[in-house]
């Protein structure tokens, strides 16, 4: 995409900068008449691509809607751009780029047509609107297909479209509602890997709303986990699966008798056909130690040894157990 200036008017991007968030919730809650969605949620999103990640339902598009300023928090204390979106949401909302999670999108507009309108809206004139649209929509990989009516369009390549629409006045911050719905595996890693550029190559800020684990440990730096109405967990993923947590051995045989060793010493295992691994968290050198004394006493040959670190799926189901 060709290097764009934003249009409009606000404060800096405070991208990456770790006590000046991109955007900040303080015992965030939302009702829905008598309904919670979200109960006293506290959480920061500092730069790069951050996973929103919870199940249908979990409160990420009524998130999303606080942050753009278009409902208002029952309580708490909101910042994006450390500006207050309940008074700043034009100022807000002209710095964020959002790719919605529905595909209504009109049948007989062409997708350059609708990418230059959301231009225009930005405050882009005519002409920077219409330039800058068909750069958005190649850099998707929509650029031969830019003049198509939306109707025509498949729902990978609609999810280009919505995609566009979000980059084209060259915001500060996107918000993707689930963008891989209804997209095929090879559709979906081709928009992962679009994703995952923005966020890196554009300079732009991405939060990724999804329910699917896999994608967001695949392509994010940082994730908020809602559950149950709360936010289970938020930080760098680096930060929450922490140091090694475990061991797992490849034994050629004889893995249950050094399985049962290492229990009668007090160590919890797994064993999983000639896989064995073994929880150490912070005690590494006991944990190797039991293992390699156990491995000896038994005679079982190791084929292979390698650090196990704690996965999303592990921080996700302990966080909203």
């Amino acid at each position: 995409m060709a290097v764009m200036t934003n249009v409009a008017e606000g404060p800096p991007s405070s991208s990456g900068a770790p006590n000046n968030p991109t955007i900040s919730g303080q015992n965030i809650t939302k009702s829905w008449g008598t309904h919670a969605v979200l109960t006293n949620c506290s959480f920061q999103v500092s730069g790069g691509v951050t996973g929103l990640l919870g199940s249908n339902g979990a409160g990420k598009t009524t998130l999303f809607g606080m942050i753009l300023g278009l409902h208002e928090p029952n309580s708490g204390e909101l910042r994006v751009f450390g500006l207050d979106p309940r008074t700043a949401g034009p100022k807000i909302r002209a710095r964020i780029g959002y790719s919605p999670e529905h595909h209504l999108l009109p049948p007989d507009l062409r997708a350059h047509d609708l990418v230059r309108h959301i231009g225009e809206i930005h405050g882009l004139s005519r002409r920077d609107a219409t330039t800058r649209a068909s750069d958005a929509l190649w850099q998707v990989g929509l650029g031969e297909e830019r003049f198509r009516a939306l109707g025509t369009m498949s729902t990978g390549q609609r999810q280009r479209v919505k995609l566009a629409q979000a980059l084209v006045h060259d915001p500060a911050l996107i918000l993707l509602d689930e963008p891989t719905d209804g997209l095929d595996p090879l559709q979906r890693e081709k928009m992962l890997s679009l994703i995952r550029r923005i966020g890196t190559e554009f300079g732009i800020d991405v939060v990724l709303s999804s329910h699917l684990l896999e994608e967001v440990e695949q392509i994010c730096d940082s994730v908020v986990i809602l559950a149950n109405g709360t936010v289970a967990a938020s930080g760098g993923l680096g930060e929450l699966r922490g140091d090694t947590y475990g061991v797992v051995a490849v034994l050629d045989r004889d893995v249950e008798l050094v399985g049962q060793l290492l229990s009668q010493a007090g160590w919890s295992t797994n064993i999983a056909g000639n896989r064995l691994s073994i929880a150490i968290n912070q005690n590494l050198d006991q944990g190797l130690d039991a293992l390699r004394d156990a491995i000896a006493e038994v005679g079982a040959p190791l084929r292979s040894l390698q650090p196990e670190r704690r996965s999303l799926e592990d921080i996700f189901l302990g966080s909203a157990s």
